[in-house]
C-alpha cells in the first residue's frame, strides 16, 4: 500500500502543469457532485432525529436540532410496519429470483442466430415495451388468473422487464464466443447444458447488474399493491408508509 501511494505521488509530481490542473478540477467537480448527491440523504437522516419546529424554521443544516426519536417511536408502534417489512423482503427476494431465471432463460435463445423464431419473438417482446394492454385489461387478467389480492401478483406480474431483457441479450451475444458453443456441441453438449454450465457462469457480471435493477424495483414497488392488493396484510412497505403519511396529514388540524 505504501509503495502504491509513493508511485501515485511520483506520477503526480512528474505531470505537466496542465495535467495537474485538469486532475485538480476533475477531482473537485466529482467531489462536489458526490456531496450534492449524498447531502440530501444525510439531511433526511438528521431531520428524522430533529424537532419538527426546527426543521420548519430552517435551523437544521448539518446536525440534529432538538434531538428526539418520537417519529421512530410512532412508526414502530404500528404493527403493520413489521408485516409490510417481511412482505417487501419476500417480494424482493422471490421476485428477483424469478426475474433472473426468466430473463436469462429468455435472453439465451433470443441471442442465438440459428434460432428460427428469434426475430419474430424479439419483435413481439419489443412491441410490449411500447404498447401495453392498459390497466383495466391487466386488472381483469389478474382477476381471472386468481392472482388478485395474493402476494404472487407482486412477483409474477413484473416477471420480465423488456429493457433488462435486451441488456441480457446483448451481453450474451457480444461476450459469449460462438466458437465456445461450436466446441461444446462437437462434444455432444446440448443447448440446456451449455446454458447452465457455460453461459450462466460467464454471465455473472450481467446477472449482478440485473439483480440490482430488479431488486431496487421490487423494493420500491407500490403501484401494483395499490391496484391489485386489498388485504393490508399483503401490503409492501412503501404502501404502508404511504398510508401512514396520509393518515397523519388527515389528522392535522
Amino acid at each position: 500500500m505504501v509503495g502504491k501511494k509513493t508511485r501515485m505521488h511520483q506520477s503526480f509530481a512528474t505531470q505537466s502543469l496542465a495535467d495537474k490542473l485538469f486532475d485538480i478540477v476533475n477531482y473537485g467537480l466529482l467531489g462536489a457532485i458526490v456531496i450534492c448527491i449524498l447531502y440530501p440523504l444525510f439531511f433526511i437522516i438528521i431531520a428524522s432525529f430533529s424537532d419538527p419546529v426546527a426543521i420548519n424554521n430552517g435551523q437544521v443544516t448539518f446536525w440534529p436540532v432538538g434531538f428526539n426519536t418520537l417519529g421512530y417511536q410512532k412508526i414502530f408502534e404500528n404493527t403493520k410496519i413489521w408485516r409490510s417489512y417481511s412482505n417487501t423482503i419476500f417480494y424482493t427476494a422471490v421476485g428477483t429470483v424469478i426475474n433472473i431465471i426468466l430473463t436469462m432463460m429468455l435472453a439465451y435463445p433470443l441471442s442465438r442466430k440459428e434460432f428460427f423464431a428469434r426475430k419474430g419473438l424479439t419483435l413481439f417482446v419489443m412491441f410490449t415495451m411500447y404498447f401495453q394492454g392498459g390497466m383495466i385489461p391487466t386488472y381483469l387478467w389478474m382477476n381471472q388468473l386468481h392472482l388478485y389480492n395474493t402476494p404472487w401478483v407482486m412477483v409474477l406480474l413484473p416477471a420480465v422487464n423488456v429493457f433488462n431483457l435486451i441488456i441480457a441479450i446483448n451481453f450474451i451475444r457480444n461476450n459469449i464466443p460462438e466458437e465456445l458453443y461450436e466446441a461444446a456441441s462437437i462434444d455432444g453438449c446440448s443447448h440446456f447444458r451449455f446454458f447452465t454450465t457455460m453461459v450462466l457462469p460467464l454471465s455473472k457480471t450481467i446477472v449482478v447488474v440485473l439483480i440490482l435493477y430488479y431488486g431496487v424495483a421490487h423494493w420500491n414497488e407500490f403501484m401494483n399493491g395499490i391496484i391489485y392488493l386489498r388485504d393490508e396484510g399483503f401490503y409492501p412497505l412503501q404502501l404502508t408508509l404511504r398510508n401512514i403519511l396520509l393518515q397523519n396529514q388527515a389528522s392535522r388540524p
